[in-house]
């Protein structure tokens, strides 16, 4: 089980770091991901981390402004998200899976979201 949790209400400009807990089983062996969703839009990729932390990706959108992060001793993945725009605004969801690639079919198991709110 993923639990996503930090999202509120910020300005465009201002940071917020989301954590990604997970229970019931050990994700230390599994890529995380973070994806989002605005209203009335498809969910999309934000960005991936591997197994052991060594490897991440992000997409365009967000590179340079946001940084994934994982503690496995805290089986918790974090997602720093720093210089918030507007259309940030979003649910966020955390993810797990075999790869830490772009794809929603590329993860198994899925967090229940955490918005966030970017005012202008």
């Amino acid at each position: 089980q993923l639990q996503a949790f930090g999202g509120g209400l910020v300005q465009a400009g201002d940071s917020l770091r989301l954590s990604c807990a997970a229970s019931g089983r050990t994700f230390s062996s599994y890529a995380m991901g973070w994806f989002r969703q605005a209203p009335g839009k498809e969910r999309e990729f934000v960005a991936a981390i591997s197994w052991s932390g060594g490897s991440s990706y992000y997409a365009a959108s967000v590179k340079g402004r946001f940084t994934i992060s994982r503690d496995n001793a805290k089986n918790t993945v974090y997602l720093q998200m720093n210089s918030l725009k507007p259309e940030g605004t979003a649910v966020y969801y955390c993810a797990a899976g075999p790869r830490s690639g772009a794809y929603i079919n590329e993860y198994d198991y899925w967090g229940q979201g955490t918005l966030v709110t970017v005012s202008s």
